[in-house]
C-alpha cells in the first residue's frame, strides 16, 4: 500500500495580503483547494511540496520543516500540539 502524502498545513492559517501565500505553509488558496480535492494526484502534491519549500526562507523555512516533519511522524503539527497543551 502506497503511503499518502501528508498535507503541508501546519495550522498557521493566515494569508499574506501582498503575496497571497499562507504564512505557515506558503500555499496559495488555490493550492490549498487542490490539496483537499480527492482527484489531485500524488505526483502533483510531491511537486507542490517542492514549490512551497522553495518559497520559504530563513526562520520560516526552518519552522515549516520542523513542524511538517513532526506532523508526518506524529499526525499533528507542532503549533497545534502546543495549542492543545495550553488548554
Amino acid at each position: 500500500m502506497k503511503k499518502k502524502i501528508v498535507s503541508p498545513c501546519i495550522s498557521i492559517c493566515k494569508t499574506d495580503p501582498i503575496s497571497g501565500y499562507c504564512y505557515g505553509c506558503a500555499r496559495t488558496n488555490n493550492e490549498k483547494k487542490l490539496w483537499k480535492n480527492e482527484t489531485t494526484s500524488e505526483k502533483w502534491k510531491i511537486n507542490n511540496l517542492k514549490i512551497i519549500i522553495n518559497r520559504l526562507k530563513g526562520w520560516q523555512l526552518k519552522t515549516f520543516k520542523e513542524s511538517y516533519s513532526h506532523k508526518k511522524n506524529n499526525g499533528i503539527s507542532l503549533f497545534k500540539k502546543k495549542l492543545l497543551e495550553t488548554k
